[in-house]
């Protein structure tokens, strides 16, 4: 099929211009003078033979016609951005992986190396935040994973939850059991099973609200009552810290502790564990996981939760 367009420099500095409201700003960003984007955007007009912008004294706005247009011109750049981006191989741009913090620091940080070491070309870039947990904060998360094609970043996201992300690749890594783990000196000092539970402190991530004392006291068959005691942290990055200074019983996904046990650092005192009805995700736009560094590592990332 043949289309009759106009220059797509043409159609580029009219993109600019209109986005900025500025010839000026418009030219730096498409490399040429002020002068050259008004010659431009007339000779679009005169193609077109309607006009794209108001030119007001020091103002600049567009037309009926310029913002009925500007949409599709848009849209139409990105297309080609993204059809370009998913062809070139040679320039991969750092792999911004924003994941929770106990997730980052307890299951991810250990296992980085063995990224490092298959996927040496892949510059991975570790950000945490709670907001990566369900709840009215995740939107700014998923805002961020909406990278411009034209970027060669690639932004991905290990959220805990539901994983009902429209619009994005979702993919389950696990759903974790969560069991009651402490430091050795509180198995040392009597804690061998849950009847022993009144005579330590219970330590609460209060991020979680479906899984929680209350609901593990009364699957052990204990007074619910007890889950009113103890220690409150804002986040199970801080609550982990606590429990690993031997400050009480805190409950933890079994898959963040697993290194902790191993090395001896904590023990799970009774193992009775509480399914989590939420589960943790890998997810990112869909235009974003045809490339590369991502690709590989949603595949290394599955190898490692299936072990």
């Amino acid at each position: 099929m043949t289309y009759r367009l106009p220059s797509l420099s043409l159609l580029r500095t009219f993109e600019a211009a209109a986005r900025h409201l500025s010839f000026k700003k418009a030219a730096a960003e498409v490399c040429v003078t002020p002068a050259a984007v008004s010659q431009q955007i007339r000779a679009l007009e005169a193609y077109l033979g309607v006009p794209l912008f108001h030119r007001k004294v020091r103002a600049l706005a567009l037309t009926e016609h310029g913002a009925a247009m500007l949409p599709g011109i848009r849209k139409g750049f990105d297309c080609l951005a993204a059809a370009v981006e998913s062809t070139r191989q040679d320039a991969v741009g750092p792999l911004v992986v924003t994941a929770p913090p106990s997730f980052a620091s307890h299951w991810l940080v250990p296992r980085l190396p063995r990224f490092a070491a298959a996927h040496p070309d892949v510059d991975l870039r570790l950000a945490s935040t709670s907001d990566t947990v369900d709840g009215p904060r995740e939107a700014s998360v998923l805002d961020n994973l909406r990278t411009d094609p034209r970027e060669a970043r690639s932004n991905v996201a290990i959220l805990y939850g539901k994983g009902r992300y429209p619009g994005f690749r979702v993919v389950v890594l696990f759903a974790p059991d969560y069991v009651p783990v402490c430091a050795p000196a509180l198995v040392e000092a009597g804690l061998r099973s849950p009847d022993e539970l009144p005579r330590f402190a219970l330590i609460h991530d209060d991020t979680l609200s479906e899984v929680g004392w209350t609901a593990w006291l009364h699957k052990a068959g204990l007074d619910a009552q007890l889950a009113r005691r103890g220690r409150h942290f804002s986040n199970a990055a801080l609550a982990l810290a606590a429990t690993l200074d031997g400050q009480g019983v805190v409950l933890a996904p079994r898959p963040l502790v697993e290194e902790r046990i191993r090395a001896g650092h904590l023990v799970i005192p009774f193992d009775l564990g509480l399914p989590s009805p939420s589960a943790y995700y890998l997810v990112m736009h869909e235009r974003v996981a045809r490339r590369p560094a991502p690709e590989a590592f949603e595949r290394w990332l599955l190898q490692e939760a299936a072990q």
